[in-house]
């Protein structure tokens, strides 16, 4: 199974994600692992990420989704996957489920403003909301609970307890 753990900057994609995977001693994988140095640096400097600079960005996440599940992997990916067409390019076949972290945009304002060495910011906020394309078929999990909270939850909703 592969488990993509979604939202907008600062909902808790990484932290929520990994926690999974330990849990579960699952591989863990950031999708910001897999963006292009000028990706980094636009997201750095607050400018938003176009459709055309994600689109390599996609075409490697995909390639690794197809290659976890070709080698049988358990894995838990955090990946913002805002659009749907982001989802219908990484969602390969019934192997992939998405868990949307969803949360208010003033909490993960503040979040963000909490947060320190992390290139994205509260910068790029706005233009993630904007973007954002609520799913209709993932796990929802509201960012209010604690991350163990949350990752219970995940776990009883994908029959992982």
């Amino acid at each position: 199974m592969i488990v993509i753990v979604m939202g907008v900057v600062g909902a808790g994609k990484t932290t929520v994600g990994s926690m999974l995977a330990a849990e579960l001693g699952w591989q863990f994988a950031d999708a910001d692992d897999f963006h292009p140095p000028a990706n980094v640096q636009k997201i750095r400097s607050g400018t938003a990420l176009t459709d055309a600079d994600r689109a390599p960005w996609l075409e490697l996440l995909r390639k690794a989704i197809v290659g976890w599940s070709a080698a049988n992997a358990n894995v838990v990916l955090a990946c913002s996957a805002l659009k749907s067409s982001y989802r219908e390019e990484l969602n390969i076949g019934p192997e992939v489920r998405f868990v949307y972290l969803k949360g208010s945009a003033p909490l993960i304002a503040e979040r963000l403003h909490q947060r320190h060495g992390h290139f994205a910011g509260e910068s790029i906020l706005a233009s993630q909301l904007a973007d954002l394309e609520e799913p209709q078929s993932a796990i929802v999990a509201d960012i209010r609970q604690t991350p163990s909270e949350i990752v219970n939850s995940i776990r009883k909703q994908l029959g992982l307890e």
